[in-house]
């Protein structure tokens, strides 16, 4: 599933090559006919994201509203654009550029007060600058869940997914399981100040990294195209600081990865 930097980069991205100009909308699978319907031809006054979640505003205050889940995906090419191919829920054409939404969790038509609602439902989001880390602080120090599963849960951060919680984890030798009560607030300090320098730099290279240059040793990622880690998807290789076997198990539903000696 994307993580926060992939969507606030897309927004970006629309932002640049479709905002202030009419756009046209269609739903060439049919899914989204209705939806793409009410925005067609309209001028895309802005692209937003929070989290995981991408909003199209629209003037007469109509909001297309996208969460990509683990299959979505946008593809973007010049115009003209050849016939559509496939399950494209979304086909969006401007002047210069066009891009086809295929296989998103969500995509509908909303108005500018429900992002609010949304948006009450999601922790801060680190790439955001209003972003407030003591939110979500409030919440992990009253639970009795492991942070492993608290870091992954969009009500306390939004945008944080596998990689991002593996990893911040195993830079802060912070056992994944360790309950949110027992979690220090000098810990979380440092973890949010972590996470939002990699979230950005994420964002800005568009990809994730995570190795600090001087724990870099060489070790084969997961596979090719795989980013280099720490922990994430090394099952069974050796930790690139201590040479003992990265595990891995599933806490609840998502497969987490750590060192057992570094993170004690």
């Amino acid at each position: 599933m994307p993580e926060g930097h992939t969507l606030h980069r897309l927004a970006r991205l629309h932002q640049r090559r479709f905002a202030r100009e009419p756009v046209m909308v269609s739903s060439p699978q049919g899914r989204f006919a209705d939806g793409a319907a009410a925005v067609n031809g309209r001028v895309l006054k802005k692209a937003t994201a929070w989290g995981k979640h991408l909003f199209h505003h629209y003037d007469g205050g109509r909001v297309v509203h996208v969460h990509l889940g683990l299959y979505g995906t946008f593809n973007e090419a010049p115009v003209p654009m050849p016939l559509p191919v496939g399950q494209v829920r979304m086909r969006m054409i401007g002047t210069e550029y066009g891009t086809d939404l295929r296989g998103p969790t969500v995509c509908e038509v909303i108005e500018v007060p429900d992002i609010d609602d949304i948006v009450a439902r999601l922790g801060p989001d680190p790439l955001r600058r209003d972003a407030d880390g003591s939110l979500a602080w409030a919440r992990i120090r009253k639970s009795r869940r492991p942070i492993g599963a608290l870091l992954m849960d969009q009500s306390v951060l939004a945008g944080v997914g596998n990689v991002y919680r593996n990893e911040l984890l195993y830079r802060h030798r912070i056992d994944p399981y360790r309950p949110g009560t027992r979690i220090d607030e000098s810990e979380f300090d440092a973890m949010w100040v972590d996470l939002v320098e990699l979230m950005r730099v994420g964002l800005r290279r568009g990809k994730i990294i995570t190795i600090r240059r001087e724990d870099d040793h060489g070790f084969p990622s997961y596979r090719p195209g795989r980013p280099r880690t720490y922990v994430y998807r090394r099952a069974g290789e050796p930790c690139r600081i201590c040479g003992t076997g990265i595990r891995t198990a599933v806490l609840e539903g998502r497969n987490l990865f750590w060192c057992p000696n570094c993170q004690k």
